[in-house]
């Protein structure tokens, strides 16, 4: 009787995986193939779901597939259930001394550099079999490989627009002026935006969301930066204004890392600019140990 009982768990947990997959692919034919399954055994199983419940969970019509009222009611709950399952599988695999394991972690260019050396070491003196992989990438590709699962945490910065993301704020910096040495507003008190109209401005370019972050303060507080040039790397801005080719809005923790000493940072008086940098991972998805680790320490060191 419990072997009969326990079998038909594990079919249910089965219809489950077999209901997410088309849910995910739109497809019966690509379901099964992601499944690993014949279609006629998957739409076998889905009708068993369906019949078991009383419900039709998929509108097929033609080619499409698509979720019923009810289908949607059940897939947040199935995705649920499959990730709490998987994660109890993985915590039951794992040593609780992280013997083994993997993270795979993208970050922020205008993040990586500065947040995650000091945060690596650590994590990895104290846990040195576990092996973690890390992804340097813009916003947009990062939120793409977190949603797809090719990534178990991402660094990027708020706001994250995407209801399949859980997100964890983990500190707000300042975005502080950088001036060449010797510039002329060096000798007020008080530098403001109002003080920056006539600046050439050193930006990021547009696919990094730290430049347009910039231009948007700038605008939303009625002043409209002259750009100059723009780069992909806050180590050539800095070097650009040294040279005295410029002035910007770069992030506390690059001040902290320029060991150059070469340019003076100022807080603008009156409005604030700042970023917020959190980690985000998708939603109901199962993380192993090693995950839930670099997590916790994560959030201890930003704290």
């Amino acid at each position: 009787m419990a072997g009969s009982a326990y079998g038909n768990v594990a079919m249910e947990l089965q219809q489950l995986r077999y209901f997410v997959a088309v849910a995910g692919t739109g497809s019966f034919s690509r379901a099964a193939e992601r499944c690993q399954v014949t279609q006629p055994s998957l739409s076998q199983q889905i009708a068993r779901l369906e019949g078991g419940l009383r419900q039709r969970l998929f509108d097929r019509t033609g080619r499409q597939v698509l979720l019923t009222d009810a289908g949607r009611l059940l897939l947040a709950s199935a995705e649920a259930i499959l990730a709490a399952v998987e994660d109890a599988e993985r915590k039951l695999r794992e040593s609780d001394t992280l013997a083994g394991g993997q993270v795979t972690l993208g970050a922020l260019p205008t993040i990586a550099p500065y947040l995650l050396p000091r945060v690596l070491k650590k994590f990895m003196t104290r846990f040195p079999g576990v092996e973690i992989t890390v992804h340097e990438d813009v916003t947009k590709h990062l939120l793409e490989g977190i949603t797809a699962g090719d990534l178990d945490l991402a660094l990027i910065a708020l706001p994250v627009p995407d209801e399949r993301l859980h997100v964890e704020p983990l500190l707000t910096e300042p975005l502080l002026l950088a001036l060449p040495p010797r510039h002329r507003l060096l000798r007020r008190r008080r530098i403001g935006l109002n003080d920056l109209r006539t600046e050439r401005f050193i930006l990021l370019n547009e696919m990094h969301c730290l430049g347009e972050q910039v231009v948007s303060f700038c605008r939303a507080n009625e002043c409209h930066p002259r750009v100059g040039c723009r780069s992909a790397q806050i180590s050539t801005i800095q070097n650009l204004i040294a040279l005295g080719q410029g002035v910007s809005l770069l992030p506390d923790m690059a001040r902290k890392a320029d060991v150059s000493r070469q340019l003076p940072y100022r807080r603008l008086w009156g409005a604030q600019p700042t970023r917020t940098i959190a980690v985000i991972r998708r939603k109901y998805r199962s993380t192993g140990l090693a995950v839930e680790r670099f997590v916790g320490h994560l959030k201890k060191e930003c704290s």
